[in-house]
């Protein structure tokens, strides 16, 4: 596997339907547990179909026909006889559905877990670059669609299977010359069947890609509905609306037409079949090779054969887009992380200062050219670092190696001497913790937002970590204080006050290592000042990395590293920098120049 291979999500198009129900029941066994007491129950519930056709025959051949004249004695026992067929079916059938719904149930809450807590390891390049509806598609749609398969559609395959193979067994103990015309009136749907289920197998594949791209498609827009009217793109945004509806119309029209060709040919052959014995079985009656109540049970049992083979191409209709929904939810599964926790057999760091140092580290996106050459860095605690650079230079890649959201393609990230590879999450986390430009908030009250990694914290904690940082005043301002709710993705706060809530959150988490890429969006100039005052704060003590935009930060730093090009190549304290008048000095003339001109 390569690379870019490795970075893309694993369709499974190339998975046939038995493959797919191999991985699936490795994934979720749950879905197998007992799975011989549910056949033998579905076996029992076809069972008790069968008795009616024998009854029937026995009723007319022996009950009513036979040679002493009608035994009404005899057709009261079939009628009881069928009577305790249906009720057997009836409880059978419960029985099946509830096993059936608590297996499918038990399994699929089992993926579910698994592809959600998978795409937290995913790589990063993997989350950028996958379509956010797309992703969501395959752990919520195309998962309930499995499970109304698994349910329901399983439920009519083991019947169906069931009552064609006991069916198929009494019509050649009635008569082999009926079964064989039977039999071969399904042969062109049996032999097409392998060639039409590739074909629906491959169209409903399509069919679950574009609900993942319609759902994307629609997402977008009602997250960014302030920009659409902003712009007044309204039109612009239904109209790519409607074309990626209109795409999965298209192809969900065209599997649907192959479905029907599965359909007519089922329904030809069970007419065929039935035609097909009824002049059989009256050429053998009259040859004194068949009974009337046996031609009669003949024409049940061709029911009962055909009924589920017509069934049969509607349920493998469904287990199409079931399966190529159950491929995508096991292909999130099956992408390597790329960034891997070594878990219990990880180091577990003590907190405390901390040393950072990048021993010749490279690193370079898939198929891509390096966009980190030969780092070799050193930072002591305590320390607080500027990087700064034009853009595309690599600082943020930096930033990501250094908290371990990726790792180096070559080279090593070490903190107090040991490899960040070896270290366990749960240590690396709670020692190094980054601050993104606009740190993301959920839908819930400021204070849950806040104590989001450490569950635990109080509220008086919570005061203490506002108080701390000097934001106290700001809290009180807000209209529930703690409980103010923050609105999805935070919409309810200003930019700058998301900042605010992003700062007390990594407060709160109280790291050794603080990397913080810095916001580009401008505030008002009051938050500015609170945000400025609040970082101050939350750096003092510890060892600092600031993804510097502003160079401001770079004048208070104590030490600033230049990229370009992937390489460091200035290193020092402002005045420093500026007096080699060198690549920073540049930057801090056009910064200064940018500043007045403002």
């Amino acid at each position: 596997m390569s690379a870019a291979e490795a970075t893309r999500l694993d369709a499974g198009d190339n998975a046939g339907g038995l493959d797919t129900l191999r991985q699936g029941i490795k994934v979720s066994p749950e879905l197998a547990r007992g799975w011989w007491i549910t056949g033998l129950l579905a076996l029992t519930m076809t069972g008790g179909r069968i008795v009616v056709p024998i009854a029937v025959q026995q009723t007319i051949d022996k009950g009513l026909s036979g040679p002493g004249g009608p035994d009404m004695s005899f057709v009261a026992w079939m009628c009881a006889a069928c009577v305790g067929g249906i009720l057997v079916t009836a409880f059978a059938s419960y029985l099946t559905t509830v096993r059936l719904a608590i297996n499918s149930e038990s399994g699929l809450a089992t993926m579910r877990i698994k592809a959600f807590r998978h795409v937290h390891d995913l790589p990063v390049l993997t989350q950028s670059t996958e379509r956010r509806g797309a992703l969501v598609s395959r752990v919520t749609s195309d998962v309930d669609t499995v499970s109304q398969f698994l349910q329901f559609g399983g439920f009519i395959f083991l019947v169906s299977i069931g009552q064609m193979l006991l069916a198929t067994v009494v019509m050649f103990v009635y008569s082999w010359q009926l079964a064989l015309v039977v039999l071969i009136c399904f042969i062109p749907l049996f032999a097409s069947l392998k060639s039409l289920q590739r074909l629906m197998s491959a169209a409903y594949g399509v069919v679950r890609a574009k609900v993942g791209e319609m759902l994307s498609a629609i997402a977008e827009p009602v997250v960014g509905a302030q920009v659409v009217r902003a712009y007044a793109i309204e039109r612009r945004t239904q109209q790519r609306i409607d074309a990626s509806i209109e795409d999965y119309r298209k192809t969900a029209t065209r599997a649907q037409a192959i479905t029907g060709i599965t359909f007519s040919i089922g329904g030809l052959a069970a007419g065929l079949a039935n035609a097909g014995v009824l002049t059989a079985g009256v050429l053998l009656g009259v040859d004194g090779n068949a009974t009337l109540g046996e031609i009669l049970a003949f024409m049940f049992l061709v029911a009962l054969f055909s009924d589920p083979v017509q069934i049969a191409t509607q349920v493998l209709t469904d287990a199409q887009s079931a399966f190529a929904g159950w491929r995508r939810v096991l292909g999130v599964i099956a992408t390597p992380a790329d960034v891997v926790d070594p878990g219990s057999d990880g180091v577990t760091q003590a907190r405390g200062p901390i040393t950072v140092e990048f021993a010749d580290v490279n690193f370079a996106y898939p198929e891509g050219e390096l966009v980190l050459r030969d780092v070799d860095v050193r930072l002591e605690p305590h320390r607080r670092v500027a990087v700064v650079g034009e853009t595309g230079s690599g600082k943020t890649t930096f930033a990501k190696l250094l908290t371990r959201l990726m790792d180096p393609t070559s080279g090593a990230v070490l903190l107090d001497g040991a490899d960040a590879r070896t270290i366990a999450f749960s240590s690396l986390r709670e020692r190094v913790v980054m601050v993104p430009q606009d740190g993301y908030l959920f839908d819930s009250s400021l204070a849950e937002n806040v104590r989001f990694g450490r569950p635990e914290v109080t509220d008086a904690q919570l005061l203490e970590a506002f108080e701390s940082l000097g934001l106290t005043d700001w809290l009180e301002s807000l209209p529930d204080g703690l409980d103010s709710p923050v609105g999805q993705r935070g919409e309810s706060l200003s930019a700058g006050e998301r900042q605010l809530v992003a700062l007390v959150r990594a407060n709160i988490a109280d790291p050794d290592l603080l990397v913080l890429d810095e916001a580009t969006s401008a505030v008002d100039p009051g938050t500015e000042v609170r945000v400025n005052a609040a970082l101050e704060r939350l750096m003092a003590g510890r060892t600092s990395v600031t993804i510097a935009h502003r160079l401001s930060t770079a004048e208070a730093a104590d030490e600033v590293l230049v990229f370009d090009e992937g390489r460091v190549v200035e290193r020092g304290a402002h005045a420093e920098l500026l007096a080699v008048n060198g690549i920073y000095a540049r930057l801090h003339a056009s910064w200064i120049a940018q500043r007045s001109a403002n």
